[in-house]
């Protein structure tokens, strides 16, 4: 018997399954849709499936409601309360029409609104989204990514354990379409058969090269990034994605590297579409209203697949980042005089409340909240090196628009200290020079120095707090001289 490859596969799959089917019942990750009668449906490329509607969902399994076993509590690592003993909602599920701060899946955290839970029986609307998830029983559990993590971090008070998206369409959706945004009312659908593969370089493989399969599963399932508050780290779902914004920035930018590789195409076909599916899931979410302002090291790792996902599409749809859209990365490197000569520098910009610059100021004379701040720029600088390569190796320097983010890594990453002379003793930290990630460092060593001749961006700007850190906004940052190569 002839074994196809894994690409052809697909292919067959795609061509020889019907468009749709009637059902009157869904399942996926666990979780069960019933419908008042059959009704047309099918699934997109990712495995999200999709039904023909409007339709009238009768009923969800598990079911959502309350619980009568308690729990512990968890606090984060400054002592605020996260997970509380609260017991009235398990397994809930939500349309996601903007981004909020609050959640109706689950009431043990802190942020649970009773309003934003969905209650079934459910006329669910053409151009809607339905959300439902499985709650973890006991808390803590294992995280998805727990390979990459340090034995202390293998284990999270995630309270969400698994999530599915239920996409209701006004006609079915091509055989090959990603699903649309699962916020907002718009659905705009693009298809696998678009995607331009002959934008991706063809480099040889170096160092260590993830798992294929891991990486594939972790973004198999939909990663849910609408809440906009510091509890997404203790949201979950724990068999669906990572929730803080180091491991959000690892993971897109090893997966990104990991499809640059000279292999064969089917053996990138599964990420691919997973982390432009992602990119998709982004782009939705800021045109909703989403910013992914900075905030410690939470809010990182999200620019790059929404600018991925438009590249790798070519759709003007996903071409143009919505107007007013503020990226993390964008706020926390700018160009400035630092304390030994560094002109690509870090700033924390926020973490509960307003946080002033402090790489300009000798480490001598650092305060408290300088020093939260130098820590804060060892966490987020080493899970984003990656990023960095992968957008200069795509060409996408322009795209990005914000230069003192590419110099700031080639300071960061540089073998040799080239400001050891006006250390004044202090040694360089001992994080600087690599990222968490061996591939990473590989491919940096490798491929640094053979990125494509390509322009920097047009609108250099830097994040400044005004009125006592009331008020903040960008103003021009002219670069100056490069800190790097």
């Amino acid at each position: 018997m002839k074994i196809l490859p894994l690409f052809a596969l697909l292919l067959v799959t795609l061509e020889a399954s019907p468009a749709a089917t009637m059902r009157r019942e869904i399942s996926q990750y666990g979780i069960t849709w019933t419908f008042d009668r059959e009704y047309p449906a099918g699934q997109f490329v990712t495995g999200d499936w999709w039904v023909v509607g409007p339709v009238k969902v009768v009923a969800v399994q598990p079911p959502p409601g309350p619980v009568e076993a308690h729990g512990g509590e968890f606090k984060s690592r400054y002592g605020a309360s996260a997970v509380v003993d609260d017991t009235r909602m398990r397994n809930g599920s939500m349309i996601v029409l903007r981004p909020d701060k609050d959640q109706g899946f689950d009431s043990r955290l802190k942020n649970y609104n009773p309003e934003l839970s969905v209650s079934f029986p459910l006329d669910l609307g053409v151009n809607r989204s339905l959300i439902s998830t499985i709650s973890n029983e006991t808390l803590p559990v294992p995280v998805l990514h727990e390979a990459l993590m340090w034995t202390s971090e293998k284990q999270s008070a995630l309270v969400l354990k698994s999530a599915a998206v239920l996409t209701c369409l006004a006609e079915e959706p091509p055989k090959d379409a990603f699903r649309p945004p699962y916020a907002g009312t718009e659905k705009p659908i693009f298809e696998a058969s678009k995607l331009r593969w002959d934008r991706l370089p063809s480099l040889k493989p170096v160092g260590n090269v993830p798992s294929w399969e891991q990486f594939e599963r972790y973004f198999a399932r939909p990663w849910l990034d609408h809440q906009e508050s510091w509890l997404l780290q203790h949201t979950g779902p724990s068999e669906n994605q990572v929730n803080y914004g180091r491991e959000f920035s690892r993971l897109t930018s090893m997966a990104s590297l990991m499809l640059m590789l000279d292999v064969p195409r089917e053996r990138k076909e599964k990420l691919l579409i997973g982390l432009v599916q992602f990119g998709i899931d982004l782009h939705g979410l800021a045109e909703t209203g989403r910013k992914w302002s900075a905030d410690g090291g939470h809010w990182n790792g999200r620019k790059w697949p929404i600018l991925f996902a438009g590249l790798m599409l070519d759709d003007p749809r996903l071409a143009k980042l919505p107007e007013g859209v503020v990226f993390s990365e964008d706020q926390q490197m700018y160009y400035g005089t630092g304390w030994c000569g560094q002109t690509a520098l870090y700033q924390i910009v926020y973490h509960t409340g307003a946080k002033p610059p402090h790489e300009e100021k000798a480490p001598e004379t650092w305060d408290k909240v300088d020093k939260l701040g130098e820590g804060y720029r060892i966490t987020v600088s080493s899970g984003l090196p990656g990023t960095a390569l992968a957008v200069q190796l795509m060409g996408a320097k322009a795209l990005w628009n914000h230069d003192a983010f590419f110099d700031y890594y080639d300071r960061w990453m540089s073998a040799d200290d080239p400001y050891a002379a006006k250390r004044n003793g202090i040694p360089r930290p001992k994080e600087e020079g690599r990222s968490l990630d061996p591939f990473v460092n590989a491919m940096w060593t490798a491929y640094r120095d053979k990125v494509p001749v390509q322009g920097g961006g047009k609108d250099n700007l830097r994040w400044v707090w005004q009125d006592g850190g009331r008020q903040g906004g960008f103003v021009p940052n002219p670069k100056g001289e490069s800190a790097g190569r």
